[in-house]
Parts: C-alpha cells; sequence; structure tokens
C-alpha cells in the first residue's frame, strides 16, 4: 500500500505546484535601470495593511497619482503627489531616498522615516511597495500602475502576493480614479511648467 499511495501523492506535485502563487520579490539591488522603469507618472491603485496606523491613513485617499524623478548620481526621487482626501485637492512634494543595496526607498512625512520595499512584477507597467515585510502585525502592500484601470491579470498578482504575505483580499483599500479632483491642479501645474521651459529657452538664445 506505500507505494502506490507515494506514487498518487507524486502524481500530484506538478498540479499543486502550478497553483503555488508566484510571488514578486523584494527588487535586489535598485539599479539604475530599475530608476528608469519607475520614473514618471503613477497611479495609486490599492493596498491593505496590518498596520492600524498605515491602514486608518490609506482610508483618507480616494484617488492618488504622482511623478516620480530620480536623480542618479544623488540617490533620490523627487515626488510630485495629486492626492484627492476628503473633497479636496492636496498636492505635495517630497524627496525619497533611495537604498540600492537592500531594494528600499525612504520617505519622510512630518518628521517620521517610513520605508518602502520595491517589488517589480513581470508586468512592467506595475510596481508594488512592501511595508513592515518581516512584521505580520504590520506587514503591508501597495500597488501602483502607469494606468487608473488595471486588467484581471495585473491585479491577480497582486492578490496573489498579498496571499503570498498573509494578507487577505477581504483587507484591500481601493482608489477610484472617477473621484479625483486634481486633474485641473495638474493642467494648472503642465502650463506653468510649459511657460517656464519656453522662458528659459529665450534667454539661452538671447545669451
Amino acid at each position: 500500500m506505500t507505494l502506490p499511495w507515494v506514487l498518487a501523492v507524486l502524481s500530484l506535485l506538478p498540479l499543486l505546484d502550478a497553483q503555488s502563487p508566484t510571488c514578486t520579490n523584494y527588487t535586489v539591488p535598485i539599479t539604475n535601470a530599475t530608476l528608469d522603469q519607475i520614473s514618471g507618472k503613477w497611479f495609486y491603485i490599492a493596498s491593505a495593511f496590518h498596520s492600524p496606523e498605515y491602514k486608518e491613513s490609506v482610508k483618507k485617499f480616494k484617488a492618488s497619482f504622482f511623478y516620480m524623478t530620480p536623480n542618479h548620481t544623488e540617490d533620490t526621487i523627487w515626488l510630485r503627489e495629486y492626492s484627492t482626501i476628503g473633497d479636496s485637492c492636496t498636492y505635495r512634494t517630497n524627496r525619497l531616498m533611495i537604498y540600492r543595496e537592500n531594494g528600499t526607498l525612504l520617505k519622510y512625512v512630518n518628521g517620521t522615516g517610513h520605508f518602502g520595499h520595491l517589488m517589480l512584477p513581470k508586468d512592467r507597467r506595475t510596481f508594488m511597495l512592501a511595508a513592515f515585510p518581516e512584521d505580520p502585525l504590520k506587514i503591508g502592500l501597495s500597488l501602483y500602475a502607469d494606468k487608473p484601470e488595471l486588467t484581471p491579470e495585473q491585479m491577480e498578482q497582486f492578490y496573489e502576493d498579498l496571499r503570498c504575505r498573509g494578507i487577505e483580499k477581504s483587507e484591500v483599500w481601493y482608489t477610484d480614479e472617477k473621484k479625483d479632483l486634481c486633474k485641473p491642479l495638474e493642467k494648472q501645474h503642465e502650463e506653468e511648467r510649459k511657460k517656464e521651459n519656453e522662458g528659459a529657452k529665450k534667454d539661452t538664445a538671447l545669451d
């Protein structure tokens, strides 16, 4: 009886392996190519946290998008955030510190540092940040994409990574791009930068 039982178990292993989720590893190290990949405009899609502080914080966001401009030589990222909180648009700028060797980004908010472990799925149109990855009582994961609407495959990768880290799908807080109130301000900033660039070109031509 032992041999047939062993053979039966072995025959199931490929099936079990195929059904097991594929977890996205932490990006170690962060390279210039990595920074180029996450450069540009991104939308905050969803997140789930076990940390009570983080959990309450993300619930304030109805919609959010941001621009990241990496500086390879200084190991920093210039961040411009447009967030719809309540019934108003909030605009903030910040500078993220890059720790290449352990694949983390550091952001200071009101004097408090917050680390995010950068995770890059196979789909280059998305990325994730993990918080407190070694602490099951605080662990969390946030999803970002280059478009506000994601495909079922992109969302499923996020859900798989949540399961890999003991986070339930029911814990996810989603944003809604339809509730965004920051597009007018973004447009205003784009027009201001365009005028500044045109003015700089005129000054250069006069020199």
